[in-house]
C-alpha cells in the first residue's frame, strides 16, 4: 500500500506548466514502445477543418529533440496519421500540426520513437529521424498564425518506470534565469529534497524545484532505529571545488540528541571496500546540479522533533547553512527500515565494514611462525633477510586428495632483485634484517630494508592464511643515478615448472621459452602461473597506481594501467626459460634514470598453489540443476542443488535480487522442505537499472558506475543520459544493466546484501558469472555466507576470455585469487572441449591444480574427456549425454568414498597402451571405476596397463565391465588383456571389480 501511494504521488499529480495543467500518467503498456517510443502526448482536437495545431509543453531533458521523429495516431482507430508536420521543436515545448482524420476527439502524439539495433542482449536504441509523410496539398492548408485548436489531456509514459515525472520534467530557461538572477552573488543554491524523489538530472533543474523554490530548511520524518536518507541538491552558479557537508548534532527541545557522528554525506565520507577511509572530492561545474545524499542513523530510543544544522561548503565561497529538522515517531524499526528499500534505507550499506576481520575460514588453518618460516595449510614460506621468499614448499600429494610428508620445493634459490648501474656492473644491496609487524592467525606481516650504492630497497609484505602474499617494494634513489636494469628473478625448480598459463599463453605445458612485453592497451596481462598439479606459483607485477580493469567484453574500455616501475614506458617485460638448474622467470624493466629521492614501486603479488586438497565427496554429492524450474521436476532429476539465474519470476533483475525476495523465500523454503539447496545468481560486474539506488549511485560520479559512451537501451539513454557503459539486457522484461566501475564501495553494499539474503531469505550460496571484485570482497562474502553454519556454496562460471574484447586473459589466471573460496568451477562458454589438449583441460578448466573440481558447458562439453577430470555438465545443459544417466552409473558403482587417482599422478594404477588415450581411476576397496578418454587423432584400440597390486585386486578374479550408458557407450565386458576400441574424441567408463 505504501509503494502504491508513492506511485500515486509520482504519476497522479497535476501542476501548472505554460498556462496548461499537465497531467502525467502511465500508459499501462498499451502500445509497442520498440516502434513508437516510451512517451506520448494525448491531445483532444476540438476545432474544425483539416489542420489541428497543438503546442505541447513537454519540458524534455533529451538532447536535440528536433532531430527525433513525431508520429501521430488516431486514438479511435489506432491508425497512423500521415499528414502531420513538426513546427517549432525544442526541449521546452513542441508545436505539432496534424490532420484530424476522425474529426473531433483524441489523438496520440509519440515524440521519442526508436528502434533497437545490434544484439538482442546488447541493444542500441536508435531514435528515428524526422521524415516527411504529409502530402503537399495538405501542407498548403496550414495557415500562418493558426491558433491552437487542441487541448493537451495528459502526457503518458509506457509505464510508471519510464515516467519523467516529476524529477525529469525540466524548468524552462526563463524560469532558470529568473532563479539565478534572484540568487544575486551567491556561488550556489541549495534545494533540499526528499528521499522519495531522487535527483536524476545534472544539466537541468526540475520544474518541481522552481515551483518550490530554494530553501534553507529541510524537514523529514523517520522512525526510531531507521536508516534515514535525504538529499541536498546543489545548483552551482560558478565552478565549485571540494564541496563538503558538515553537520551539527540534532537536538530535541527538552533533551535528546542525534549525534553529528551518526550523520554522513555518502558523497564525501565513508569507508572503502577494504576498510580504509573514503574521502570523496566533489567538484561541481557551473550551471550544473550535484546531489549530495545524506544518511542518519536514528537511535532506537529517539522520539520527537530533532533540529540542527547542515553547512554546505566549497573552497573560496561563502558557506550555506541549512536547518535540518527530523520528526521521529512510531514504533522502533528492528531492521533499520531496510525492508523498505525504495526509501533508500540501504544506502548506509555503502559504508559497511561487515566481515572485514581477517579470520581464518575453513578448511584453512591458522598461520604459524617459527623463526623466519611461515606455515599454512599444505605450504611453507621461508623468508630471507631482505624480506623476499627464500624458499616456498607445498605438501600436497600428486592426487591432490591428501597431504604428504615430503615437500614439493618450488625454488632453486631465493626470489631476488638485481640492480645494474649504467656501466653494467651489479649494485649489491646489503639487507639490514627482517622485522615482523603483525602476527595473527589470518595474517603475518613483515618489513625489511636493504641498502646499496645509491639505492635503498624497502619491503613491506604480508602472507595470508589462504596462500596470498603481497609485496610492496619501494626502490628509492639515494642520489642521482643511471641504471641499466632493475629486474626480479624467480628461479623455479624444474620439477614444478611443468605447466604455464598467462603472458599470452593458453594454459598447458610450459614452452621452452616465453618472451613477453607489456601491452596494456590490448592485453589484460601482468603475470603468470607456473607450476604442476601439486605445487605452483602465480605472480603478478604491479605498482602503487594499480587499478583493477574491467572484464568480460569490457577490458578495452578500462584497461590496465602500465606500471611505472615494471613497464618503464614499455621497456619492461618477462622472459621464462631454462637457466642452469632453474626455470628462470626474469622480470625486467630496462634502463632508466632516477633523481635523488625518486621512488619506484616494484610491487608484486604471489599466490601459492594448490590452496587445499580437492573435495571429491562434494563433487559427487553436489549435483546442480542450473535453471529456475518446478521443484518436483528438480527432485526427480536427482539434482541436489538448484542454481537460480536471473531473468525469472523470483530473481528477475540482474545482480539486484531484492525486489521479489518474498517469492524467492517461498521457493527456497519449499526447496529446503524437499531436501534441496538453492543458490542464486548475484555478482558485481553490472547492475540492473531496477536498483532503487540507481540515481544515488550516479551521484557518486564514477565511483560505482564506469565512465563510457552511453547509448544502449532506450531507458538508459532517456534517464541516465550519458557517460556510462550499457551492459547486459534482457529483452522480455527489459532489464537494462549498467557496468560497474571496478573496486568501489558498492562491494560493501554487496556484502551486506548477501548477508541479508542468507539470514532473511535462506539462500545456500551464490552462482558467480565472472567476477569484478577482488579477493578482499570474496573473503567477506565467504564469511557472511558461512556464518552460523550456513553452507555458503560458491561456484564460478566464466566464458573463455582469451580474446580481443577481454584482453587475451586466461579465465583461471584472472580469477585465481578467488579460487581459495570457490566450491566449484564452470568454465564455460567458448571453451572448445573438442580441440583442447589434456594439459589445457587440466590447467584452465578442471581446477585440480588449485584444489578445485569443475564442470563443462559449451555444446555440452566432452563427457568422455570430462570424466577423466571428474567433470560432467549440468542439467539441463547436457546436450550430448543425459547427465542423469551418468549420475546413475556413479551411484550404481558407489563413487562416493572413492579415491581419485588421475592420469597426472604417478600413483594412478591404470594406464593405456596409447599415449593419447588417458585413464583416471576412482578406487575403493575391491573395486575401481576407470574413466578413459581419447585425444588420439583417429579411432584407435588400446589395452589397459593395470597395476593390480595398487588396485588390491587379483587379476584372476577380476571382471572388467562397461555399463550401458545411452549416447555414451554400449554394455560390454573385457578381459584384462582385451583390446578396447576407442572412437576418436570419446572413451569409456569401466568397472573393475573383485569377483
Amino acid at each position: 500500500m505504501k509503494k502504491l501511494l508513492v506511485l500515486t504521488l509520482f504519476l497522479g499529480l497535476i501542476y501548472d506548466a505554460s498556462a496548461q495543467n499537465v497531467k502525467y500518467t502511465s500508459g499501462e503498456n498499451s502500445w509497442n514502445p520498440d516502434s513508437l517510443g516510451n512517451h506520448r502526448a494525448v491531445v483532444s482536437f476540438y476545432g474544425i477543418g483539416e489542420v489541428a495545431r497543438v503546442v505541447i509543453p513537454w519540458r524534455r531533458r533529451d538532447a536535440d529533440p528536433q532531430k527525433k521523429r513525431i508520429i501521430v495516431q488516431d486514438a479511435t482507430t489506432g491508425n497512423s496519421v500521415s499528414n502531420c508536420k513538426a513546427g517549432k521543436i525544442n526541449n521546452e515545448e513542441g508545436e505539432i500540426f496534424f490532420e484530424p482524420v476522425s474529426g473531433k476527439g483524441d489523438y496520440f502524439i509519440y515524440y521519442m520513437p526508436y528502434k533497437n539495433e545490434g544484439r538482442s542482449n546488447y541493444p542500441k536504441g536508435v531514435y528515428l529521424e524526422p521524415i516527411q509523410t504529409a502530402k503537399p496539398d495538405w501542407l498548403a492548408e496550414i495557415q500562418e498564425g493558426l491558433g491552437q485548436n487542441c487541448v493537451l489531456k495528459e502526457i503518458q509514459s509506457i509505464d510508471t518506470f519510464n515516467s519523467f515525472f516529476p524529477m525529469e520534467v525540466i524548468a524552462t530557461k526563463k524560469e532558470t534565469d529568473a532563479l539565478i538572477a534572484a540568487a544575486g552573488k551567491k556561488a550556489f543554491i541549495v534545494f533540499p529534497e526528499d528521499r522519495m524523489f531522487p535527483i536524476k538530472m545534472n544539466d537541468h533543474l526540475p520544474q518541481r524545484w522552481v515551483q518550490k523554490g530554494a530553501s534553507n530548511r529541510f524537514s523529514g520524518q523517520a522512525a526510531p532505529g531507521e536508516n534515514y536518507a535525504w538529499q541536498f541538491g546543489v545548483f552551482a552558479l560558478r565552478d565549485l571545488k571540494n564541496v563538503q557537508v558538515r553537520f551539527s548534532d540534532l537536538k530535541k527541545s527538552g533533551g535528546g540528541t542525534i549525534k553529528a557522528s551518526a550523520i554522513t554525506c555518502i558523497n564525501t565520507t565513508g569507508t572503502r571496500y577494504d576498510g580504509s577511509p573514503f574521502v570523496g572530492c566533489v567538484n561541481v561545474a557551473a550551471q550544473s546540479v550535484q546531489a549530495l545524499w545524506c544518511t542518519a542513523d536514528i537511535p532506537m530510543e529517539a522520539q520527537g522533533v530533532y533540529t540542527g544544522t547542515a553547512t554546505i561548503t566549497a573552497d573560496g565561497v561563502a558557506p550555506v547553512p541549512i536547518t535540518v529538522s527530523l520528526k521521529i515517531s512510531g514504533a522502533p524499526l528492528q531492521d533499520k527500515g531496510i525492508s523498505e528499500p525504495w526509501k533508500q534505507t540501504r544506502l548506509t550499506w555503502i559504508n559497511s565494514t561487515i566481515a572485514q576481520e581477517n579470520t581464518v575460514l575453513p578448511p584453512y588453518t591458522p598461520l604459524q611462525l617459527q623463526h623466519k618460516t611461515i606455515s599454512l595449510l599444505g605450504r611453507k614460506v621461508e623468508l630471507n633477510d631482505d624480506g623476499l621468499p627464500k624458499q616456498i614448499q607445498t605438501y600436497f600429494s600428486p592426487e591432490m586428495t591428501e597431504m604428504q610428508d615430503a615437500p614439493n620445493t618450488l625454488l632453486t634459490e631465493p626470489i631476488h632483485f638485481h640492480f645494474y648501474g649504467k656501466d653494467g656492473k651489479k649494485i649489491n644491496l646489503v639487507a639490514n634484517g627482517l622485522r615482523f609487524t603483525e602476527r595473527s592467525e589470518g595474517t603475518i606481516a613483515w618489513e625489511a630494508r636493504s641498502v646499496g650504492d645509491g639505492i635503498l630497497m624497502l619491503v613491506n609484505a604480508s602472507l595470508e592464511f589462504d596462500g596470498f602474499a603481497a609485496f610492496t617494494v619501494k626502490v628509492i634513489a639515494d642520489r642521482d643515478i643511471e641504471l641499466k636494469e632493475i629486474n626480479m628473478h624467480i628461479p623455479f625448480n624444474k620439477t614444478v615448472a611443468e605447466y604455464a598459463m598467462g603472458l599470452g599463453l593458453k594454459g598447458g605445458y610450459r614452452p621452452e621459452k616465453i618472451d613477453w612485453k607489456w601491452d596494456v592497451a590490448n592485453k589484460n596481462q601482468d603475470g603468470a602461473w607456473i607450476g604442476t598439479v601439486n605445487a605452483g606459483l602465480q605472480y603478478s607485477l604491479r605498482d602503487e597506481n594499480y587499478s583493477r580493469p574491467l572484464n568480460t567484453n569490457f577490458y578495452l574500455q578500462k584497461p590496465l594501467v602500465l606500471p611505472t616501475s615494471w613497464g618503464n614506458e614499455n621497456k619492461g617485460g618477462i622472459t621464462i626459460e631454462e637457466k642452469g638448474t632453474s626455470i628462470l622467470a626474469n622480470n625486467y624493466s630496462g634502463e632508466r634514470k632516477m633523481k635523488k629521492g625518486d621512488t619506484l614501486y616494484y610491487n608484486f603479488n604471489l599466490l601459492i598453489t594448490p590452496f587445499h586438497p580437492i573435495d571429491t565427496e562434494f563433487q559427487w554429492a553436489s549435483r546442480f540443476y542450473h535453471r529456475y524450474q518446478h521443484l518436483d521436476t528438480i527432485v526427480q532429476s536427482g539434482a541436489t542443488i538448484v542454481n537460480i539465474h536471473h531473468a525469472n519470476e523470483i530473481n528477475p533483475w540482474i545482480n539486484y535480487p531484492f525486489i521479489e525476495h518474498g517469492k524467492m523465500k517461498a521457493y527456497i523454503d519449499e526447496a529446503h522442505s524437499k531436501g534441496l539447496k538453492v543458490k542464486i545468481y548475484n555478482t558485481v560486474r553490472e547492475l540492473s537499472n531496477r536498483a532503487y539506488e540507481t540515481f544515488p549511485l550516479r551521484s557518486l560520479g564514477h565511483e560505482i558506475y564506469s565512465s563510457g559512451k552511453g547509448a544502449g537501451f532506450s531507458w538508459l539513454q532517456e534517464h541516465v543520459g550519458k557517460d556510462y557503459i550499457a551492459a547486459w539486457f534482457v529483452p522480455g522484461i527489459k532489464d537494462a544493466a549498467i557496468v560497474n566501475s571496478g573496486m568501489s564501495r558498492w562491494h560493501n553494499y554487496y556484502v551486506e546484501g548477501m548477508n541479508w539474503l542468507v539470514k532473511n531469505i535462506g539462500i545456500d550460496g551464490i552462482y558467480l558469472d565472472d567476477v569484478a571484485f577482488d579477493r578482499i570482497t570474496m573473503k567477506r562474502i565467504k564469511r557472511v555466507m558461512t556464518a552460523d553454519g550456513h553452507p555458503g556454496i560458491i561456484d564460478l562460471h566464466s566464458a573463455n576470455q582469451f580474446n580481443k574484447s577481454d584482453g587475451f586473459i586466461n579465465s583461471a589466471n584472472l580469477y585465481m585469487e578467488h579460487f581459495p573460496y570457490i566450491n566449484r568451477l564452470w568454465f564455460g562458454e567458448y571453451f572448445d572441449y573438442e580441440a583442447a589438449t589434456p594439459d589445457f583441460y587440466l590447467t584452465e578448466v578442471s581446477g585440480i591444480p588449485f584444489g578445485l573440481m569443475g564442470e563443462m558447458l559449451q555444446d555440452g562439453g566432452n563427457p568422455w574427456r570430462g570424466m577423466v577430470y571428474g567433470m560432467t555438465n549440468r542439467i539441463p545443459w547436457n546436450h550430448k549425454v543425459d547427465l542423469r544417466d551418468i549420475w546413475k552409473v556413479w551411484d550404481e558403482f558407489g563413487i562416493k568414498g572413492t579415491k581419485m587417482l588421475g592420469y597426472w599422478s604417478p600413483n594412478c594404477p591404470v594406464r593405456t597402451t596409447h599415449d593419447n588415450v588417458l585413464a583416471t581411476a576412482y578406487v575403493k576397496d575391491g573395486a575401481a571405476m576407470i574413466s578413459i578418454a581419447s585425444w588420439a587423432a583417429e579411432d584407435t584400440t588400446v589395452k589397459l596397463k593395470i597395476d593390480w597390486e595398487k588396485l588390491g585386486i587379483n587379476p584372476a578374479s577380476a571382471r572388467i565391465l562397461a555399463p550401458a550408458i545411452p549416447n555414451f557407450q554400449p554394455a560390454a565386458e573385457y578381459k584384462p588383456d582385451s583390446e578396447i576400441f576407442v572412437p576418436k574424441n570419446k572413451g569409456w567408463i569401466l568397472y573393475i571389480r573383485r569377483v
